[in-house]
């Protein structure tokens, strides 16, 4: 297994399986980008225990209420369909069926790994939220502070909506990003993707449910999520779908190009 699985990480000319666009990367190069991810991740949970240790006990930190503030000086219709458009697909029932969708059609066209740790980013995460949040129990910004576009009655510490586009549609635009060949519709779907991801955090704060701390908080804890369903998704990969095809029509192995 171990043999067929050192086959199924290169093709011909050179290429790597799990990034079948993408020449093989030279050791040292490999060894200084894990350097840098391993100290992110260290940094990153550092981070987050700090953040999470005083969220705890402030409401909100001075940094917080002056910045929604700021933000909110860019008050504009056009940017309140934005914000509200980009937070509502976060919500019940769009936030579940897109998932649940999202999954179905990985699946049936044939990528039953990816489609497992799909589920795995999508529940995952609300568990832990769940979870942060109950153990967090802070208070939602409130409306005598700052403008609030929507009262929400669950706690505040990190954003659901960050967590969820984080993990679930970081993990999506991994996957297209190594599983589908270079096209425009690639780089679309990769640039849709980032900005989503991107742009939730700063909604969730121009529409004043959720204080900055809790968005940054929730980008840590949400980046280390991804790592953890990456890890799995490609030992998983190697041992037990080695002859799975990379992306639909494109089954390529070292064994298959011979």
């Amino acid at each position: 297994m171990r043999q067929q699985a050192k086959r199924a990480e290169t093709v011909d000319g050179g290429h790597s399986a799990s990034t079948p666009h993408a020449p093989i990367v030279a050791r040292p190069i490999r060894n200084y980008r894990a350097l840098l991810f391993q100290s992110y991740v260290i940094g990153a949970t550092l981070a987050f225990a700090v953040l999470f240790f005083y969220a705890r006990r402030v409401a909100y930190f001075s940094f917080d209420l002056s910045f929604v503030r700021g933000l909110q000086r860019f008050h504009a219709p056009g940017l309140d369909v934005l914000m509200e458009s980009i937070s509502q697909l976060g919500f019940t029932p769009l936030a579940p069926t897109f998932v649940i969708l999202t999954m179905l059609f990985v699946y049936f066209i044939g990528l039953k790994w990816e489609a497992v740790m799909l589920l795995f980013a999508g529940v995952g995460v609300g568990m832990l939220e769940v979870s942060v949040k109950m153990a967090a129990h802070r208070q939602r910004p409130a409306a005598n502070l700052v403008n609030v576009f929507r009262i929400l009655n669950d706690y505040s510490f990190p954003s659901g909506h960050v967590l969820l586009f984080t993990v679930f549609l970081g993990f999506l635009l991994f996957l297209v990003y190594t599983l589908t060949p270079r096209s425009w519709g690639r780089t679309c779907g990769l640039i849709i993707l980032g900005l989503l991801i991107s742009l939730v955090g700063i909604s969730r704060v121009y529409l004043g449910e959720h204080w900055p701390s809790d968005v940054i908080g929730a980008y840590l804890l949400g980046t280390l999520w991804l790592a953890l369903t990456i890890f799995i998704y490609r030992k998983g990969k190697a041992r037990f779908f080695v002859h799975q095809p990379l992306a639909p029509g494109q089954p390529k192995t070292m064994t298959e190009s011979v």
